[in-house]
């Protein structure tokens, strides 16, 4: 099949209905949750039939993912709008947590959906969250570098593996808050204690 131009008229028509779609997932789920939000009832609200949805999404896992994905790039550009250059490097990363974390309890039924499918290796969702957890990792390493360019980390730090395990510090302690063993407050204390932990061996 031919690709469609970027003008073309059905290529448009196809963007515009599935950005009504998603905008009807996110509302649904926000309303009555991922469990409860089906496609018929995503199509109804996007204001079209139910069989008209499987010409743009197949699940609602994909329309989940898209969402993860949006907040994930929204915590990154509102940290980039406060970011200091110039500050220590572990106030960037905390600040990058801190954004990161008020997104996530304020969309906590998609967060606890994709936190808890990393306990369930087997979900259909896992894998796909991983690649974002990839994505995560790879906006840690970034501000870590710069750290060690201005010399605020060690000259040795390997910032790929600490932005990893920062990643996991974070991970660990959000599956725990998505099973209910600890409140967001707690977990986001418990975040900054093992940050802070970890800056303990990598400043210069």
């Amino acid at each position: 099949m031919a690709q469609l131009r970027p003008d073309d008229g059905r290529l448009l028509r196809g963007q515009k209905s599935r950005a009504r779609i998603l905008k009807a997932a996110r509302s649904l789920f926000a309303e009555r949750g991922f469990d409860d939000a089906t496609l018929r009832a995503i199509a109804k609200r996007a204001g079209m039939g139910a069989s008209s949805i499987y010409r743009h999404v197949q699940s609602k896992e994909e329309l989940l993912m898209d969402q993860l994905a949006d907040l994930q790039e929204e915590a990154w550009q509102r940290f980039r709008e406060q970011d200091e250059r110039e500050a220590p490097t572990q106030e960037r990363v905390r600040a990058f947590l801190d954004v990161q974390h008020e997104l996530l309890v304020e969309n906590e039924d998609l967060t606890l959906i994709a936190l808890r499918s990393m306990t369930r290796p087997g979900a259909r969702v896992a894998k796909q969250v991983l690649s974002l957890n990839d994505r995560t990792v790879g906006l840690l390493m970034e501000i870590l570098q710069m750290g060690r360019m201005q010399r605020r980390l060690a000259k040795k730090a390997d910032v790929l593996e600490a932005a990893r395990v920062i990643f996991h510090i974070t991970q660990g302690v959000r599956i725990s808050w998505a099973n209910g063993l600890m409140t967001a407050d707690a977990c986001r204390d418990a975040i900054d204690t093992g940050v802070d932990m970890l800056f303990e061996g990598l400043t210069a």
